[in-house]
């Protein structure tokens, strides 16, 4: 085991990898990131890290594909810099919805970026609510999967709303919903759609559940432009729903989703910070809660031999 710990970020969330470094109390390790004019990548870590224990901090998130090359150019860095173990710490793991051959002649990217992380030279992945489980199963590493499921449950518990019911936005949300529900001691309805191509457009097609004057709460992985969210909100408020709320884990809020929230009859909409919510995407119903506490206290654990699957037991 590497004597200390040092944690490194490239330049797609400096702030969370800084609220993860103040959680464990000792400062961010110093690197130069950045991009010539040409538009490659250069990374020089500016600090000894022989035989030291790395981690990573860097969601594959917007600009996507520069996010990516400045984790595996970090992770080769850090490799031929000596370090003992490499972590990438991937809050938000990009292409991982391309995990399956659902049509002919498509790639499987997400196989793709776990092989291309491995081969970068990373030791483990820690990683926050995957879009498929059996993403996990792409590396040949250790990877942690830790779930925002407790940051997101607990903030509704305390807001205490009488008769909540669970929304899933889809059939396959259906499980992180159910968990959801379990936690807040409540019921669960589904949302049936069908999606149309590649394209993103959704048919609502039915509620499978009872929402009639009661509060709801929709559950997903992820909001990307916001077009499933806000359609199930409007057909929730159809059948009767009382107040319409939604929370994700993953606020990716592209294109014209922000906008969508706002003229949706959402009354609030809870994410984390896997990855950045610049200032001007921070309206007044989008309420975002910190991982920096979990991801910490999960790097600490790995660091020292803990169990991390502890943090979720009970």
């Amino acid at each position: 085991m590497a004597d200390e710990l040092k944690v490194f970020t490239g330049n797609t969330h400096p702030a969370l990898a800084q609220g993860i470094c103040d959680y464990l109390g000792i400062p961010l390790g110093k690197a130069e990131v950045f991009q010539f004019s040409n538009e490659n990548i250069f990374v020089r870590i500016l600090e000894n890290i022989r035989g030291r224990d790395v981690f990573i901090v860097q969601p594959i998130s917007s600009p996507v594909n520069q996010s990516l090359m400045e984790l595996l150019i970090m992770i080769d860095a850090a490799k031929r810099a000596s370090a003992e173990r490499i972590t990438a710490v991937i809050p938000y793991y990009g292409y991982a919805r391309t995990d399956k051959k659902d049509q002919p002649r498509v790639p499987i990217t997400a196989r793709l970026v776990a092989d291309l992380i491995q081969v970068a030279g990373a030791n483990r992945v820690l990683t926050v609510d995957l879009h498929a489980g059996q993403i996990q199963g792409f590396f040949n590493i250790p990877v942690d999967e830790l779930t925002a499921l407790y940051t997101l449950s607990n903030y509704f518990k305390e807001k205490n709303l009488s008769d909540l019911v669970v929304v899933a936005t889809d059939i396959g949300a259906t499980k992180r919903a159910r968990d959801m529900a379990a936690r807040l001691e409540t019921s669960l309805a589904i949302i049936e759609k069908r999606r149309l191509g590649n394209i993103d457009r959704t048919e609502t097609l039915t509620i499978i559940g009872e929402v009639e004057d009661r509060p709801a709460l929709l559950v997903d992985d992820e909001i990307d432009t916001a077009g499933s969210i806000t359609a199930a909100a409007r057909v929730l408020v159809e059948k009767g729903a009382r107040e319409v709320y939604a929370c994700c884990t993953h606020p990716i809020f592209s294109g014209p989703a922000v906008e969508r929230l706002a003229q949706s009859p959402l009354k609030e909409v809870v994410v984390t910070d896997t990855v950045p919510v610049p200032p001007e995407k921070r309206i007044e119903k989008i309420t975002v809660l910190t991982l920096a506490p979990l991801i910490g206290e999960a790097i600490h654990r790995i660091h020292t031999g803990l169990s991390v699957g502890a943090m979720f037991e009970g």
